[in-house]
């Protein structure tokens, strides 16, 4: 068995941990596993530990857990609401889908520190969507891997506006032939919010199709971080990938880090991968407002129709309508102060 003790802490050299250094997720002394009690998990039943792991942030995960809860999905739509209680809280999922499923999962609660662990396999067509909806102050660890099956999609959207220091590690295997992953992240940076997502996309089968789109709203003294890693094997010929990252600042004391990456081992591929950050164009504020609309309102406009595009290649309505909800009422409560 892999030990979290026996793992070396992560250099800052690799991108992976360069803005959210280890000790700084950590919920305590870098060294320990402290008590954590179980998320309040709505679905699914009492599993079996994840598999073991190497990395660390797995590997603390699966020793912090104090559930884990097994989730089937076979032609169908759940909801599954995870409250986090108490200060330490910490929870694994493993979900198994096949058919054509959609998993509406959303994170809230108020502790010091919440970590989540999520390992899926999909037979079909699986549409998920994960929002964060915890407390200003919450520290949140969140790692996912998903292995993609023959002729199968994963759906997978994020929307991130909730907590304090946001660390998320997104991994997805493309393992056989035609797998497909279409990604979707939408974060929103407002007052000193740090959210960090990390996206490795492997693909590992023939004629494999990936998409990834990260968008991120920085205001106030927020900072967003975005890296992704784009991993072609040697027999993934005829495969095709894509990630860009963009991102919005409304603040002068905002910033946003993005690291696209590319890795390909094949030669007969199609990749690629963007990066761009820009300032709010002032002109378009300025239009908003001269429609009578203030400027706290013009600019929760344009963030909405900004993290919404994120997720143009999301295909699955239900999904977009829980994302537009969502989006909306945390919009408006900040705009109504």
């Amino acid at each position: 068995m892999i030990a979290y003790s026996d793992i070396k802490i992560p250099s800052r050299t690799k991108h992976l941990w360069r803005y959210t250094p280890w000790r700084r997720v950590h919920p305590s002394k870098v060294e320990e596993i402290p008590d954590a009690s179980a998320l309040s998990i709505s679905l699914g039943e009492s599993g079996s530990m994840l598999e073991e792991s190497n990395e660390i942030a797995r590997a603390f995960l699966g020793e912090c857990s104090a559930e884990t809860r097994d989730i089937s999905l076979n032609d169908e739509k759940s909801e599954l609401e995870l409250v986090a209680t108490g200060e330490i809280t910490c929870s694994s999922l493993r979900i198994n889908s096949v058919g054509v499923s959609v998993l509406r999962i959303r994170l809230s609660g108020n502790p010091k520190w919440v970590g989540l662990r999520i390992e899926g396999v999909v037979s079909g067509t699986l549409s998920v969507v994960l929002i964060n909806d915890l407390g200003a102050d919450v520290h949140l660890l969140r790692c996912e891997d998903w292995d993609i099956k023959r002729d199968s999609l994963l759906e997978l959207a994020t929307l991130s506006y909730g907590g304090f220091l946001i660390k998320s590690d997104i991994r997805a295997n493309l393992l056989e032939s035609g797998a497909q992953f279409t990604g979707g992240i939408a974060s929103h940076g407002h007052v000193a919010r740090h959210d960090d997502h990390h996206v490795e996309i492997s693909h590992m089968g023939k004629h494999t199709n990936s998409s990834l789109i990260v968008h991120s709203a920085c205001g106030d003294s927020s900072h967003s971080i975005g890296t992704g890693l784009l991993k072609i094997g040697e027999d993934a010929n005829g495969s095709d990938a894509g990630q860009v990252f963009r991102n919005i600042l409304f603040s002068e004391k905002a910033r946003a880090d993005s690291i696209p990456e590319l890795e390909v081992l094949s030669d007969d591929v199609k990749a690629a991968h963007g990066a761009a950050s820009a300032p709010v164009d002032k002109e378009q504020v300025h239009y908003l407002m001269s429609r009578g609309l203030n400027n706290s309102e013009s600019e929760s406009l344009i963030i909405e129709g900004f993290l919404m595009d994120a997720f143009r290649e999301i295909k699955n309505t239900t999904i977009l309508d829980a994302i537009r909800t969502r989006l909306l009422v945390h919009l408006d409560c900040l705009v109504k102060g």
